[in-house]
């Protein structure tokens, strides 16, 4: 019952909080006005919040949280070399279609975060069936690598966090 009336107990708190604080007032009137607020709005876009996760392999987060890391960090330095020296650029960009196994809608979500978060990739299209992924790459020199590096080093550890 209490669920059913307040689904997102820390959401209704932040946004009483943040009603308070915007007002810059305890009054009485705000804070009937904020609690209103704070019960409607979590009931009104519960819809939109994302699916419950469990976490299946808690060791496999930190090992894909640190390859992101490293190949973030050589992603950058790829992108400022093309950027300080435009005539080394030895392949043009171009779109990758990376065929997916993955299907969890948060596993999704973090993939999308992954590869739009290292610069010269960018998240274009995902199919209606969710089974093909369309990536940008700022230099594609052979799609088929491109595509089975990031099954490898992304698809593969996400499935395993997320579906096993």
């Amino acid at each position: 019952m209490i669920k059913r009336i307040l689904p997102a107990p820390m959401l209704s708190l932040a946004l009483l909080a943040l009603w308070l604080l915007l007002n810059r007032s305890l009054s009485a009137g705000n804070f009937v006005l904020g609690g209103v607020l704070a019960l409607a709005i979590p009931l009104l876009t519960a819809g939109l919040r994302p699916l419950p996760v469990r976490i299946r392999a808690p060791g496999a987060v930190l090992r894909l949280a640190l390859t992101v890391m490293g190949d973030t960090v050589q992603s950058n330095i790829a992108v400022a070399r093309l950027l300080l020296a435009p005539g080394r650029r030895r392949h043009p960009s171009g779109f990758v279609q990376i065929p997916l196994e993955l299907r969890d809608a948060n596993a999704l979500a973090v993939l999308a975060i992954i590869v739009s978060i290292a610069p010269g990739t960018a998240w274009a299209e995902l199919s209606v069936d969710r089974s093909m992924l369309m990536l940008h790459v700022l230099e594609v020199d052979d799609a088929d690598a491109i595509a089975a590096q990031i099954k490898r080093r992304y698809e593969r550890p996400l499935m395993e966090i997320f579906e096993s």
